[in-house]
């Protein structure tokens, strides 16, 4: 079982293709690619690729446990947590911008 995963080009955020081919933060909310459906993840990677909105785009190993979604490598499960210390900016706490409901940031 496979996801696709990226960063979102203008907040950075670590973010996951769902079912309806948009792109979400929410890793449980990413759509699960069996290895017979390897034709439907490369197409939705060139369409992906093309956008140039999500950069570093990876194909990621998961499984499941307990019907949550799991990847398999440690690098994965730390992005997916969030970030592993505070942002801050001139010493205060920053929140960066998050996806909007369409899946899209202002520019």
């Amino acid at each position: 079982m496979e996801i696709l995963t990226g960063n979102e080009l203008i907040s950075g955020a670590t973010v996951y293709l769902d079912a309806s081919g948009t792109w979400v933060e929410d890793l449980q909310a990413a759509r699960i690619f069996s290895k017979e459906e390897t034709a439907e993840r490369d197409a939705a990677l060139a369409a992906t690729k093309a956008t140039g909105r999500v950069i570093s785009l990876e194909i990621e190993e998961v499984t499941q446990d307990q019907g949550r979604i799991v990847p398999k490598r440690l690098r994965e499960r730390i992005r997916a947590a969030g970030p592993t210390a505070p942002l801050t900016l001139n010493g205060e706490i920053y929140d960066r911008q998050h996806l909007g409901e369409d899946g899209h940031v202002s520019i």
